[in-house]
């Protein structure tokens, strides 16, 4: 009866084992696998109106090129992404 009772202790020893192996493998993989920022080719915007605007005092500034966005800051907030339509200089 004892040996039976060792046998038993040493295979539930042995999966819990393997079972917080990996878990702590998966753990490890997943803190160590940040995959890489793909990388946003900078597109040309100039013949667009897109703009960052500051809600707090309405300053603006025109974009001309759009890559990596960084959202700039203006009297403490972030500024907000605008696109509005190009009005045709022709008319009035």
């Amino acid at each position: 009866m004892l040996a039976v009772s060792s046998w038993i202790m040493w295979s539930v020893a042995a999966i819990l084992f393997v079972l917080i192996l990996f878990v702590g493998v998966s753990f490890l993989r997943g803190l160590s696998g940040a995959r890489p920022v793909e990388r946003v080719a900078p597109e040309d915007v100039a013949g667009l109106d897109v703009f960052f605007v500051c809600a707090e005092c309405g300053t603006e500034y025109q974009v001309t090129r759009i890559g990596e966005i960084q959202v700039p800051r203006h009297c403490g907030e972030p500024m907000t992404l605008v696109r509005r339509p190009r009005l045709d200089p022709s008319t009035p």
